[in-house]
């Protein structure tokens, strides 16, 4: 049982770009006289994307960026991860587990799975150690130097599951000088954000900086029915973060401890809140309220540590990461969204087929990663890098089932445990063939071996084994074809990329790409609805080519280009459907295809728009495959007949476009600042994130098909003191849009909605 809890517990950004373009190329001319040296302009960006610091614009790969004010911004309704989505081109994030579980997808390119013991194509570093299961991915940002997402497979460099990319996080590091901040933001839902960093030097050699979080907010949603849950969707959050640096000479470590907690509601469920066949919300949708039997909760806990060793050896230098991981954490929630059941006279809200309540909870988890990477430093044209990489993780994973119509008794329990163990060599090398070309190389060769074995079950709610009045492990076993439960795939792959750049002249670089990306096998266990599947390993192609440049002066900087990747035997999850099934399946082949765009000017001297776009194009390339579809909700695709010609329940999802998929990203920010003498300024700053429309499941449904999205956010601030301190007025999600963003499919029309509006005051100090 868990040591948590125990289990009885047309785009409309366009016209907002209209509004803005044209009013800056207009003034653009009225300033032209402006002088150079007061002209602003914008400041060269370093990245670590090919494991050393670089120019972004000098990077073969398609990279985006979000550091400084745009983050303290998109954070200030004390968000987690996910206000990411959408904010760089071809990024978009989601949730079926609310804080604690983020899914990332880039160029329509993730993971659906909700399982615990998942992985996910896109690969999430924080201070350059892997995050690998799901749960660590929701590890709040806080004090950070930057953000980057690179898009495209990164196998030859990161060490786990990076196929569609890696979103990677540098924390702000410790330094001789003393430096901090404290921030304290209070909002709607009488929401409080707290922030605190403070840093400098132990000694002409030590340094250190102590950084931590705290969010909280009340329940915004009321519960109208006598259940457990009074109200639900608030949260306390904590996290903190201590690093030590030490800088010798020719030898630096830097130590790494942080910790995180969160107590909270779980993902609000809410049973019919779709009008049959549409995508709409019911008449009179209420999002303040809600009617549930079952009991709602999220608790977390997470630490780690990292030591970060180098040693400057002349023309090499030495790097050693070591890394762990750990967390428990167990979240618990009314899956079918409403109170009673169909055989209930007093069941609602609307249709309920069976009640639904279930946990997933991790109990013990360890993740331990080692590297050891030396890189050259030669003068010449050629440079290499060349490493190992060790990753081992063990785990266990619970699943609680309960009856809502009997005072949400236990009736089911399920423990697994998976181990991972992989390895690695990897290596690259640049040569500058001339001044204007640059070429690189790299290659990765992995081992992956994955262990899963069910160590305990039962369950008496279940047509299986109601005669024997209880499922045991053992009558699991008997419904296996082969009677194991326990699963051991191995996998072995080669990856491989290939890049140039090309210097048109100092300020514009052409840059081509080709490269491979492997996650490895996947594996569902047996239970009370399918048995265990293993879904072999995926790998994909990708090729792109683009074009970076600095133009008018260094006042705008522009990052454009255009992709292609195929996904071989890309790992699927069937969920849901009329047999509330969860299966793990492997298409055939998958595509995708697309462009995108970042674009950053100053307009004004006081004035700074930055543009992000990009187009996504996916396809499920397999004729044959086909799923479970949903009870309620109306299907589009072709069914699959039987010998006889009759309806088998079955639909094929061959040229489906992928889940959580959107077409169209855009995102756009802009900056006013006036100027008030004696070091201090007023501006504006807003922001804005348009998704197009995605389909919640493989199938296509009327009902599961989410409608576009454009979120905006506004902030009005006053700065002293050359910045040192600032008052803020901020809002989140300003127009107040709903969307349903998510869905339970086996039982009724259940989805989940975004966050509401938020508005509040925030003041921060910098020293």
């Amino acid at each position: 049982m868990s040591r948590l809890r125990t289990a009885a517990r047309p785009h409309r950004l366009a016209a907002a770009i209209a509004v803005l373009l044209p009013f800056g190329a207009a003034s653009a001319q009225e300033t032209a006289a402006v002088a150079e040296k007061d002209a602003a302009t914008l400041d060269t960006v370093q990245v670590t994307a090919q494991r050393k610091v670089e120019n972004i614009q000098d990077v073969p790969v398609s990279i985006s960026t979000v550091s400084g004010e745009q983050l303290g911004v998109l954070a200030s309704g004390g968000t987690d991860i996910r206000f990411l989505s959408g904010r760089v081109p071809s990024l978009n994030i989601e949730s079926s587990f609310g804080r604690a579980f983020p899914r990332f997808y880039i160029r329509g390119y993730g993971n659906t799975d909700f399982r615990l013991n998942t992985s996910q194509p896109v690969s999430l570093v924080y201070d350059e150690v892997v995050q690998e299961n799901p749960i660590l991915k929701g590890f709040p940002l806080f004090d950070l130097e930057q953000v980057e997402v690179l898009r495209g497979p990164q196998g030859s460099l990161f060490g786990r599951n990076t196929p569609a990319g890696v979103v990677k996080f540098e924390s702000a590091k410790p330094s001789q000088e003393a430096s901090g901040y404290a921030k304290v933001g209070v909002g709607s839902d009488n929401m409080w954000n707290l922030e605190a960093a403070i840093g400098g030097a132990l000694s002409p050699r030590w340094s250190a900086r102590g950084s931590a979080l705290f969010q909280r907010r009340d329940d915004w949603v009321t519960n109208t029915y006598p259940g457990p849950n009074d109200g639900f969707e608030g949260y306390d959050e904590g996290a903190a973060r201590v690093q030590v640096l030490y800088e010798g000479d020719g030898f630096d470590a830097l130590l790494n401890a942080h910790a995180r907690r969160l107590n909270g509601t779980a993902r609000l469920f809410r049973a019919n809140i779709i009008q049959p066949g549409t995508n709409d919300f019911v008449p009179g949708f209420d999002e303040d309220e809600v009617s549930q039997d079952g009991l709602n909760y999220s608790e977390l806990r997470s630490h780690g540590a990292s030591a970060r060793l180098s040693w400057d050896l002349g023309q090499h230098k030495l790097y050693s990461i070591t890394g762990y991981e750990s967390v428990e954490t167990i979240n618990r929630g009314d899956i079918d969204g409403g109170y009673g059941a169909a055989f209930l006279p007093d069941s609602g809200p609307g249709v309920i087929p069976f009640a639904s309540e279930t946990a997933d909870g991790i109990p013990e988890h360890s993740q331990w990663t080692q590297e050891f990477r030396l890189e050259s430093a030669y003068a010449g044209p050629w440079n290499w890098q060349a490493g190992v990489f060790y990753f081992k993780e063990d785990y266990k994973v619970e699943s609680f089932s309960y009856d809502s119509l009997n005072n949400s008794a236990q009736d089911g329990y399920q423990r697994i445990r998976q181990t991972n163990d992989a390895w690695a060599a990897f290596g690259a090398v640049t040569w500058q063939a001339t001044d204007k070309l640059e070429l690189r190389a790299g290659a990765r060769y992995t081992v992956d071996e994955k262990k899963l074995t069910v160590e305990d079950y039962w369950n008496t709610g279940f047509a299986a084994c109601v005669l024997a009045g209880k499922c045991t492990l053992a009558q699991l076993a008997a419904l296996e074809p082969d009677g194991d439960l326990s699963a051991a795939p191995e996998d072995k792959k080669f990856n491989w990329d290939l890049s140039a750049t090309y210097a048109l002249n100092d300020d514009v670089n052409l840059y081509a790409r080709a490269a491979t990306g492997f996650r490895g096998s996947s594996i569902q266990s047996a239970g009370a609805f399918n048995g265990k599947s293993v879904a072999g390993p995926e790998t994909v192609t990708s090729f792109e080519t683009g074009v970076k440049a600095d133009f008018w002066d260094k006042r705008a900087r522009l990052s454009a280009g255009v992709y292609y990747y195929r996904v071989k035997d890309q790992q699927l999850t069937a969920v849901g459907g009329a047999a509330n099934a969860n299966i793990l399946l492997n298409a055939e082949k998958s595509v995708g295809k697309g462009f995108e765009l970042d674009l950053q000017a100053y307009v004004l001297d006081n004035l700074l728009v930055t543009l992000g776009s990009s187009y996504n194009d996916t396809e499920i390339k397999d004729g044959d495959l086909n799923v479970a579809v949903c009870a309620a909700c109306t299907v589009t695709d072709e069914q699959v007949l039987d010998q006889d010609g009759d309806p088998t329940g079955r639909y094929y999802i061959g040229g489906n476009r992928l889940p959580q998929a959107p077409k169209w990203v855009h995102n756009l920010t802009a900056r006013y600042s006036i100027g008030l003498g004696d070091g201090s300024e007023l501006y504006l700053y807003t922001d804005w994130a348009y998704r197009s429309e995605v389909n919640f499941f493989l199938y296509d449904a009327i009902e599961f098909t989410g409608k576009s999205s454009l979120e905006g956010g506004l902030r009005i601030g006053y700065a002293w003191n050359y910045g040192d301190y600032e008052v803020a007025l901020f809002g989140r999600n300003i127009t107040d849009q709903r969307r349903i963003v998510g869905g339970i499919d086996f039982n009724n029309l259940t989805g989940f909605i975004n966050e509401p509006r938020t508005v509040g005051v925030e003041f921060s100090a910098k020293f």
